[in-house]
């Protein structure tokens, strides 16, 4: 896009809050972006070649939505956590392996999407959102969901496609957590705790694709406990 082309978008984001930048073939910051810091709310950046987003993304405190997805980002900047207003923050597709701290002060958070990245830790940065609903961790290489989970706000966490083998019986204690997708890892049977189907919320539990047939499921202890949660919920849908 020539500048021209790229005035005239600056001219509707100066009226509208929103710009997109996607498909643009961007490595970096387009000059004089930092314009648009004091009045951008929405900013979409996905499907370019970025490798990194520099500091000045903190500038742009009055964001909600951050769309990221679809570059070649290997880590997000310390700087995200001057965004706290944002809710909506999505940073799938790319090549992502470590997660800064910072993002711990994103209060107002609804819904983060790192999907099919290469992060093996699970982040804790997460786990004290009251607001975030909805937590989209899968096709990475999580190992293990520890202990420090049990603090998530989230209704919805998905940790599809990854390589769990372990998971801490305190995931059962998750306030909210309602929907938990683990399909297509590496859990045994003996690795799901008795206290998440007996004692937790969780009402929708997608294991399929694990190394044990689905039909030992059913023979677990607290399977009906959960059966109980799942036919209640399917009830209120029809």
């Amino acid at each position: 896009m020539g500048n021209s082309g790229l005035k005239q978008h600056y001219e509707t984001a100066k009226k509208t809050g929103t710009l997109k930048l996607s498909q643009r073939k961007l490595d970096e910051f387009p000059d004089n972006l930092l314009v648009l810091a004091p009045m951008l709310r929405t900013l979409d950046l996905s499907e370019n070649k970025f490798v990194h987003i520099n500091d000045d993304i903190g500038k742009f405190t009055l964001l909600k939505q951050l769309n990221l997805n679809h570059n070649k980002l290997v880590s997000l900047p310390e700087a995200l956590g001057a965004l706290t207003k944002l809710e909506t923050l999505n940073a799938s597709s790319n090549q992502i392996q470590s997660l800064p701290w910072s993002l711990s002060k994103l209060t107002r958070l609804k819904q983060v999407n790192l999907s099919d990245n290469q992060i093996t830790q699970f982040p804790p940065m997460f786990c004290d959102l009251k607001f975030l609903d909805v937590l989209d961790l899968s096709k990475n290489g999580i190992t293990t969901i520890p202990d420090a989970a049990a603090a998530l706000h989230v209704v919805e966490l998905n940790l599809n496609q990854n390589q769990v083998s372990t998971i801490s019986e305190k995931l059962a204690e998750c306030s909210r957590l309602k929907t938990l997708r683990l399909e297509e890892n590496c859990l045994q049977l003996s690795a799901i705790p008795t206290k998440i189907l007996k004692d937790s919320k969780i009402s929708i539990l997608s294991i399929e694709g694990n190394l044990f047939e689905m039909k030992q499921f059913a023979n677990l202890d607290g399977y009906d406990n959960y059966m109980e949660r799942y036919t209640a919920v399917k009830k209120k849908m029809f």
